[in-house]
């Protein structure tokens, strides 16, 4: 409890509010008293205080009513209701309207103080949070993602430069990486932004249904079809079309999608007529591309299609510098939905969540937060918080583990021997990892004896630099 903390006891109890006022002054704050609900609105009206203690019953309102009053006025005021009537009912209830917590009379001076300096705490790290809320924010975020990598400022430099196009996207991305805020990003940004934003999952929907979700169809185009439907594709009417798991899509309404985007018309099931549309295409995978292209999952030509702009979404483990920003942004979400005083992340913890590959990306680390965050019963996340598979020492493949007790030498043959095997011996992919010009790279592999390598092969890599 800070010194010169501002505190309001309302109660209609003379004797309630002086032993109230006598413990809260003995600890340096500044207490005012209120004998009703008129009073303490009055007081309230002046200088925000910190702290309210008010009673469930007063003569001309409840406890309940006023902390609604005072959460409406000022958000940061916690709230601790007194009550002599104490029930679950109204203990929920209480809770529900923002109160910090209560407490049952008769209460003893301990009590008090203990509540008081709790409730302190919790205001100061809900404050905090908000402040990292808008650092983060200030240094970390657009269009609604986290992160200042060199591969999303990439991003958001494309987002920015190209949004307010009309050219087709295609987003690249292994599942939970945050594909759907990209697209969703490109909308906002664009001129596109007040007409509809549609989306639909390719992989989700049966294959005999896609073609009629889409395009649409006329009334007894089939068996069933009682009436003429819009397809998705129609129901953008200006706007933005989500194409999601796109390279799902069956083969011959690739072909179908291919005129719609070349013409830009659009015939629904079972009618003659063909309809103007006006669309802007946005499509996600989790494939290569490239290679769906080659092995003939995705046309060749549809691919060329929907590439103008094409985004390649980091995973997690590629985005380091962003993983602190994403666990504290996780931490603060959730901590505020569950009510918990939770100050931070410990070292251990974070170690453990750097160790981790994180195989399910964003989506992932954001479960992981909030089951941490429920099971969290100090100021700061714990390992015991986190799940079992990230408190084994399950090494992220895109660490280097080096040995103790080694020689910069040591270290040196290590890095290199570790990065060769990780790209499968290519050496020219090893050398642009270490920033290696080739020939220097030969010379050390052979001086560690690592590759046999050919003297003139060095020599003919360093005439060729």
């Amino acid at each position: 409890m800070r010194t010169g903390s501002r505190i309001l006891v309302v109660d209609d109890e003379v004797s309630v509010r002086d032993a109230l006022s006598l413990v809260l002054t003995e600890q340096g704050c500044e207490v005012l008293t209120a004998a009703d609900g008129a009073e303490a609105k009055r007081l309230l009206d002046g200088p925000p205080f910190d702290l309210v203690f008010t009673d469930l019953r007063l003569p001309d309102t409840s406890g309940i009513e006023l902390i609604s009053h005072i959460k409406g006025d000022n958000a940061a005021t916690e709230v601790i209701l007194m009550t002599a009537h104490g029930s679950l009912d109204v203990t929920i209830e209480a809770i529900k309207r923002g109160a910090y917590y209560y407490i049952e009379k008769p209460f003893t001076p301990d009590q008090v103080i203990m509540l008081a300096e709790r409730a302190s705490e919790f205001s100061q790290i809900r404050q905090e949070n908000k402040q990292l809320k808008r650092t983060l924010a200030d240094e970390s975020e657009a269009f609604g993602m986290i992160g200042r990598s060199q591969k999303m400022l990439e991003i958001y430099e494309t987002i920015r430069a190209t949004a307010k196009s009309d050219a087709s996207v295609l987003i690249e991305g292994e599942s939970g990486t945050g594909k759907e805020l990209i697209a969703t990003a490109f909308h906002m940004e664009s001129s596109r932004a007040e007409r509809p934003f549609i989306r639909i999952n390719c992989a989700a929907i049966p294959h005999e249904l896609i073609e009629s979700e889409l395009f649409g169809y006329k009334k007894g185009a089939f068996t069933g079809a009682d009436r003429d439907k819009r397809g998705l594709i129609e129901a953008t009417a200006g706007g933005t079309l989500l194409l999601d798991e796109i390279a799902e899509m069956p083969m011959h309404l690739q072909t179908k999608l291919l005129r719609v985007l070349q013409e830009r018309k659009l015939r629904r099931l079972g009618d003659e007529h063909e309809i103007d549309i006006d669309f802007r295409l946005v499509s996600a995978t989790n494939r290569d591309t490239v290679q769906a292209s080659q092995e003939g999952i995705l046309r060749p030509d549809l691919y060329f299609r929907i590439s103008t702009i094409k985004l390649k979404v980091p995973p997690l483990r590629e985005r380091h510098d962003d993983l602190a920003l994403l666990a504290e942004r996780f931490l603060i979400r959730y901590s505020e939905k569950y009510n918990k005083q939770i100050r931070g992340i410990s070292q251990a913890a974070f170690a453990a969540l750097s160790r981790y590959d994180w195989p399910g990306n964003i989506r992932e680390l954001e479960s992981v937060m909030e089951r941490a965050v429920l099971f969290c019963q100090t100021a700061q996340i714990m390992p015991e918080n986190l799940p079992e598979q990230l408190q084994g020492e399950r090494t992220s493949p895109t660490l280097c583990v080096i040995p103790p007790f080694m020689t910069l030498e040591e270290i040196e043959r290590e890095a290199i021997a570790q990065t060769l095997e990780r790209t499968g011996g290519n050496v020219k992919k090893t050398a642009e990892i270490l920033d290696l010009h080739r020939p220097t790279l030969y010379r050390r592999l052979k001086k560690f004896g690592l590759r046999n390598v050919d003297e003139a092969l060095v020599e003919d890599e360093a005439i060729s630099e």
